[in-house]
């Protein structure tokens, strides 16, 4: 990597949120021609997208996602773990759902954010189990049912999730994992 791609790179992920399309701009152009491609994405966001935009994905590919969204960008980080999560990527699930929990990259959808906790615990996802099970102890996004709710949470501590060994321990007490900062979105109105 030349020194210019590798300080393009770094200012991608310095880029401030909301700055997505500018980041996909960085860097060298890619020109395809009937020669093949000069100058490829190589090591890059833009690359990543470009493969997820082919329909690519793979650990390693999905992976980068949390990088995507911890640095801010949403919309990439959406549509990067939408491609990870529809290939069957259950670590994809778990982050779509707190994408659509927190109204990150899109609008808040408690619905769509507990069915991706479904197709995760479905899948066998421990993190999957526990998260749909705290929706279903919660009723968030779904009828509530704990019952159902400790069977998972069950589960996912069974298989060794530390989190969920927690709130068994803690007899299902939702204090025990919920962060007082948050307590008010878990709240009943009515």
């Amino acid at each position: 990597m030349t020194r210019l791609s590798l300080i393009a790179t770094l200012l991608l992920w310095a880029l401030p949120a909301g700055a997505e399309d500018l980041a996909l701009d960085l860097g060298e152009r890619t020109t395809v021609d009937d020669g093949g491609t000069l100058n490829p994405h190589e090591m890059s966001m833009a690359r990543v997208m470009e493969n997820i935009r082919d329909g690519q994905s793979g650990m390693v590919l999905c992976s980068t996602g949390y990088l995507v969204t911890k640095s801010g960008r949403h919309g990439l980080a959406r549509e990067l773990f939408t491609r990870c999560a529809e290939d069957g990527y259950t670590g994809a699930m778990t982050w779509m759902s707190q994408l659509d929990d927190n109204g990150l990259g899109g609008a808040q959808d408690l619905e769509a954010a507990t069915e991706w906790n479904r197709r995760a615990a479905e899948a066998g996802d421990p993190v999957g189990k526990f998260n749909r099970g705290l929706d279903l102890l919660r009723g968030r996004g779904v009828a509530q049912d704990e019952e159902a709710g400790r069977r998972l949470v069950d589960e996912a501590a069974n298989e060794g999730l530390p989190v969920a060994e927690r709130l068994r321990r803690a007899d299902y007490d939702l204090d025990e994992v919920t962060p007082d900062a948050d307590e008010w979105r878990y709240q009943t109105l009515f």
